[in-house]
C-alpha cells in the first residue's frame, strides 16, 4: 500500500480495504441498524465508554444532542473524518436507509452538543457543509473509508453532512450530565 499522510498503519488499512466493501452490502445494511447500536452499548458499558467497534477501524465518537422534538438527550455512535483543522466532520449515511437519522435534526434544531472522543469530552458547535463544500468533504471522508458516499447514492438522498467545532462555552441544561462525565444510554 502506498505512504499515508494521515499516519494511519497499515494493518488499519489493510482492513479497511476488505471491510468497507462488506459494509456497502445488501445484508450489511439490513442487519447494522439493528444490531451495532446493541454491540457498541455493551462494549460501551464493559469498556466505561472508551471502546467502539467502530472506533477499531476508524475514528469515532458519540454524539449526545438534544432532541428536536421531545428535548431529551439522544447519544448516536458515529464514524467521524477530522478536517485537519481541529474539527470532525459526521455524515448522516443511516446505512443508506431512505430517511435522514434522527440525529441530524436533533443537530438542526439544537447545534450545540457534546460528543465523546475516547474518553474525552468536548462541547461542539454543529454546523452544515454548504453544498459548494461537499465534493471535498465526502473526498476527505472516502480516503478514510473508500466507497462511504456509496451509502449517499444508494439512499435516494443527499447525506446531511456536518462540521463539528470545539467551543469554549457550556453545554446546554439539557446535556450538563453528559459534560460533567456521566454516562447517558
Amino acid at each position: 500500500m502506498p505512504p499515508d499522510p494521515t499516519g494511519t498503519p497499515v494493518v488499519v488499512r489493510a482492513v479497511r480495504a476488505v471491510v468497507a466493501p462488506l459494509t456497502r452490502t445488501r445484508l450489511f445494511r439490513a442487519g447494522a441498524p439493528r444490531l451495532l447500536p446493541v454491540f457498541e452499548r455493551l462494549l460501551g458499558r464493559l469498556s466505561g465508554g472508551r471502546l467502539q467497534i467502530a472506533g477499531l477501524l476508524v475514528p469515532s465518537l458519540v454524539l449526545h444532542t438534544v432532541g428536536a422534538h421531545s428535548g431529551v438527550v439522544r447519544s448516536a455512535h458515529l464514524m467521524y473524518t477530522p478536517d485537519g483543522q481541529g474539527r470532525a466532520i459526521v455524515a448522516g449515511t443511516s446505512f443508506a436507509r431512505e430517511r435522514h437519522p434522527a440525529w441530524t435534526a436533533n443537530l438542526a434544531a439544537h447545534p450545540v452538543a457534546v460528543i465523546d472522543v475516547r474518553g474525552r469530552l468536548l462541547t461542539v458547535r454543529a454546523s452544515r457543509i454548504p453544498e459548494a463544500e461537499r465534493d471535498a468533504a465526502w473526498r476527505r471522508i472516502e480516503a478514510q473509508w473508500p466507497g462511504y458516499r456509496g451509502y449517499e447514492r444508494e439512499s435516494g438522498r443527499a447525506v446531511r453532512l456536518f462540521l463539528l467545532r470545539p467551543v469554549d462555552e457550556p453545554a446546554p441544561a439539557s446535556l450538563a450530565a453528559v459534560a460533567a462525565g456521566a454516562h447517558v444510554g
